[in-house]
């Protein structure tokens, strides 16, 4: 493996930018890779990402000394949460050293990773040993038909079930992930909350989105964030907690009751753009501003043809100025926005 080049006074230091709404610079997703095991079809439906889907190549994508220099630049800018996301980030073999790497040579005081579960059981120890603090899993459903057709690959949960005890086992704190379709797996609702508060896990339940252009998103399939909230709390009284930091995505609740507590993602219905403060970064090294993006900013050529010492400050230079004339806030304008505009995958930069 490839060692990136030793710290300098000049990478190390921290400038703090933000952008035209005036939102900094703190949170980083980086999809290391745009495959994944999964066909989950409100991201990646079978039928558009087929046998015949052309992945990315390997020279297409950021090589593990290349990463580490943009990871450096990002961080060198204010960045101080990097979250490793795909496709499915633990399909690519060198995602420990990514984390270690991210982790101890550059001090990301938050570090986290979203993933489908399937490989977890396995290479939970190791992300473990290499300084990954959180992990986000997601789990659609319990129900074995349902979660069979929400994986796209007529798949059981048990062994995502499995793999989310060896995680709690080595001491990962742990939040679950469920995209809620109606008609789909709204009624799951109830029982991945019973779920999770019986283990003290974080529940976020998530509106289906309009991100990409294939996943056959329409506003009747949406279960607003309210409903949720509502059937929940008719169960199990529910209060609001505050948020556990500017930016956070998720509305808070706790249960009154003491038993942990919900995050509901509204994008659709409740958006919160004007504290969004995330960057992410393609698994062919292109920086994009918003999940809902048409296109995003190559940066990795940039890198590509300047490897020295100067291009590393050139690629904070080009960064800084990308993030300082942004002023996204798609979720905001949905009802403003053709619905033909073509928007970047989801499974691309990792949601």
């Amino acid at each position: 493996m490839p060692r990136p080049a030793p710290h300098t006074a000049a990478s190390c230091a921290s400038t703090h930018i933000a952008d035209l709404l005036h939102r900094p610079l703190r949170d980083l997703r980086v999809s290391v890779t745009d495959r994944c095991n999964f066909r989950c079809p409100y991201c990646m439906p079978a039928e558009i990402f087929g046998a015949a889907h052309e992945f990315l190549k390997d020279p297409q994508l950021m090589s593990f000394d290349e990463l580490a220099r943009i990871l450096r630049a990002f961080v060198a800018l204010g960045v101080e949460k990097v979250r490793f996301t795909g496709g499915e980030p633990l399909l690519r073999p060198d995602i420990a050293d990514l984390v270690r790497f991210a982790k101890n040579e550059l001090r990301v005081p938050d570090i986290a990773l979203t993933t489908n579960g399937w490989l977890l059981e396995q290479q939970a120890p190791a992300l473990r040993a290499a300084g990954l603090d959180r992990l986000n899993i997601s789990l659609d459903a319990l129900d074995e038909k349902i979660f069979a057709r929400m994986s796209g690959r007529g798949l059981k949960p048990e062994r995502v079930l499995r793999a989310i005890e060896t995680a709690r086992s080595l001491g990962f704190p742990i939040k679950l992930n469920a995209v809620v379709q109606r008609g789909v797996n709204d009624t799951e609702i109830p029982t991945l909350a019973a779920y999770a508060r019986e283990r003290g896990f974080t529940l976020r339940f998530i509106e289906f989105m309009d991100a990409g252009n294939h996943n056959h998103w329409n506003a009747a399939a949406v279960v607003p964030a309210k409903e949720i909230l509502a059937k929940l709390s008719a169960l199990w009284p529910l209060e609001p907690a505050a948020p556990a930091y500017r930016g956070e995505v998720a509305s808070r609740y706790r249960y009154r009751d003491g038993a942990g507590e919900i995050g509901l993602i509204s994008s659709i219905t409740e958006p919160f753009c004007r504290d969004c403060n995330r960057a992410r970064l393609s698994a062919d090294g292109r920086l994009f501003t918003c999940l809902f993006a048409t296109k995003g900013h190559d940066i990795l050529s940039a890198l590509r043809s300047r490897p020295s010492d100067d291009g590393d400050a050139a690629l904070r230079t080009r960064i800084a100025g990308i993030w300082q004339n942004r002023a996204d806030r798609y979720s905001e304008k949905r009802g403003e926005t053709t619905a033909a505009a073509e928007k970047v995958e989801m499974s691309y930069i990792g949601g």
